[in-house]
């Protein structure tokens, strides 16, 4: 029988976790851990997105520093910010949310913010430190998505070591990482793209999928091994035809329906990946504290 894998209740379960580790961290050192949210602009997604995020944070006890700016802030008023946060002894985690205004280069700014308060583990340094360390590091700050889908992966139980893991997608914010990660568990791993040819066959391969392409329902059911574990970090809306009343719906990169058929574990889109993400942004920032209290 397919087990559906709870994001929801395992992201729960880690912020459980952390808040037991900042009640500790509160009574030892008088401190909280302070996450420094920037936003830009009134992006509707991004509205929704910080408002989770800070909702999460301080519900674990996290105090939240919020800079909510106009969209017309240039690029350099807004590195100028990231400046004096980078100096802000009550700021250990810094999250510009993504994306920025059109007249702000992405790049530059996320590589301004100081490598120890890396909340999303984007800069270059970060990277190159999960690049090259010789296993999952706890003390590293690991990008969120990819992070939450090995917390999720390990759940099962499974013995990760050996297994075929073909990663769909080769972003620096999940496939590039996710990669990595699973290469570190000693798995034998496969990063798939939109010019991988015959790619159906090379997913059939897989003991461990993990879809991150951004494109609805691209992977269908019997491109999946039977007993293969899929977690699909997919996020697209797309538009339904309910009673002949059109509505939108949200569906991940992988047909669920047909890939549940087929997997022995799968993550449901939403409810899967999405919660994780949030959730390892507060272990970051926690992790952050720590590394600067040692």
């Amino acid at each position: 029988m397919t087990e559906l894998i709870n994001g929801k209740e395992i992201a729960q379960n880690l912020r459980n976790e952390l808040k037991k580790q900042i009640g500790i961290l509160k009574k030892d050192t008088s401190n909280v851990p302070g996450l420094a949210v920037v936003q830009v602009g009134n992006v509707a997604a991004s509205s929704v997105y910080v408002k989770a995020k800070t909702k999460n944070a301080k519900e674990v006890g996290i105090e939240v520093i919020d800079h909510h700016l106009p969209e017309e802030t240039t690029q350099k008023e807004l590195l100028s910010i990231v400046g004096t946060l980078n100096k802000q002894a009550n700021v250990d985690g810094i999250l510009v949310q993504l994306p920025l205004p059109k007249h702000i280069n992405e790049q530059i700014i996320l590589d301004s913010i100081h490598p120890d308060k890396d909340a999303d583990g984007f800069h270059p340094l970060n990277v190159g430190k999960l690049s090259i360390a010789s296993h999952n590091d706890e003390n590293l700050l690991i990008p969120c998505t990819p992070y939450g889908c090995l917390i999720m992966l390990k759940g099962l139980g499974v013995e990760l070591s050996g297994k075929n893991a073909v990663v769909v997608g080769r972003s620096n914010i999940v496939g590039k990482p996710m990669a990595q990660l699973l290469l570190k568990e000693s798995c034998t791993v496969t990063i798939a793209h939109s010019r991988t040819k015959n790619i159906e066959e090379v997913c059939k391969k897989a003991d461990i999928i993990v879809a991150a392409v951004g494109r609805p329902r691209m992977i269908k059911g019997d491109w999946i091994k039977k007993g293969a574990i899929v977690i699909d970090v997919g996020i697209n809306r797309i538009e339904i035809d309910i009673d002949g009343e059109k509505k939108n719906k949200l569906v991940g990169d992988v047909n669920f329906e047909d890939a549940f058929k087929h997997a022995s574990a799968i993550t449901p889109v939403p409810g899967g990946v999405g919660p994780m993400t949030i959730a390892c942004l507060l272990r970051n920032t926690t992790i952050a504290f720590k590394n600067k209290i040692k």
